[in-house]
């Protein structure tokens, strides 16, 4: 591990994974890269103060005022009379903590619920609330407090990774469907007629990158011994493998 990634991992470590991007950077692992890279400490309101403090000690620089007021814990409620399903405040959610489906109500988990504000800004009825947490007003100390923080930035830091990985696979899905398709289209085009040489070459180079990404996403998760990650790429390996198979046939020729 490099030195640089290795204090992006401890700035990541002191931010409260919000994720709500008001650093200016879709969550808190691009804004502890941005650090890194030169960028100031005091940019995060659910923060505070003091991980201004935390971060200037660590990187050995002066602690200078937040941007933006700080900001306590808060807690997204839907006003669920008022839903009309839309779902775009699920869209927005970066850690997956609100429940629903296309036009039928929704609702927050209010206990996976990191207040980052984003479902807001979407909703066309205007029906979503902010309040202060309820686990946050009640805590009955400072040590009961810092519990919460701590179960907030380890609970948003999982289901934010957990959520880019559905996207990542999710695109990766999407990509291979539509090399499926092309290649469909180039086979259909060669029993009405001969398709272009170009075209079919083409159709094979798309599915042989496919090979080649998903290959290396399961060694990486065999790397990282992530067995769900590895069942995943491997499926993930066997249907661009079987679109690989169905572009090369379709380079040969129909026995006359």
């Amino acid at each position: 591990m490099t030195g640089h990634s290795t204090l992006i991992d401890a700035i990541d470590a002191l931010l409260p994974q919000t994720q709500c991007g008001k650093c200016g950077h879709p969550g808190c692992r691009p804004y502890a890269e941005a650090i890194v890279a030169g960028e100031p400490i005091n940019r995060c309101p659910p923060g505070g103060e003091e991980t201004v403090e935390r971060l200037a000690e660590l990187t050995g620089r002066q602690i200078e005022a937040l941007e933006q007021p700080a900001q306590t814990p808060l807690a997204a409620v839907i006003r669920e009379a008022e839903c009309i399903g839309c779902t775009k405040c699920i869209q927005a959610c970066p850690v997956d903590a609100i429940l629903g489906a296309s036009k039928r109500m929704h609702s927050v988990i209010t206990s996976e619920c990191t207040g980052c504000e984003l479902c807001v800004a979407p909703c066309p009825v205007d029906c979503i609330d902010l309040i202060p947490h309820p686990e946050w007003q009640a805590a009955n100390d400072e040590a009961e407090r810092q519990d919460y923080l701590n179960r907030r930035a380890r609970l948003g830091r999982q289901r934010h990774r957990a959520r880019l990985e559905r996207e990542k696979r999710l695109e990766r899905e999407k990509r291979l469907e539509r090399q499926r398709r092309m290649i469909q289209q180039r086979s259909r085009g060669s029993r009405n007629g001969p398709a272009p040489q170009r075209q079919r070459q083409m159709a094979v180079k798309a599915a042989e990158q496919a090979v080649r990404r998903a290959r290396q996403q399961f060694e990486h998760a065999q790397r990282c011994h992530d067995s769900e990650a590895c069942r995943l790429a491997e499926v993930q390996l066997e249907r661009a493998t079987a679109l690989l198979e169905e572009a090369r046939a379709s380079l040969t020729p129909d026995p006359q």
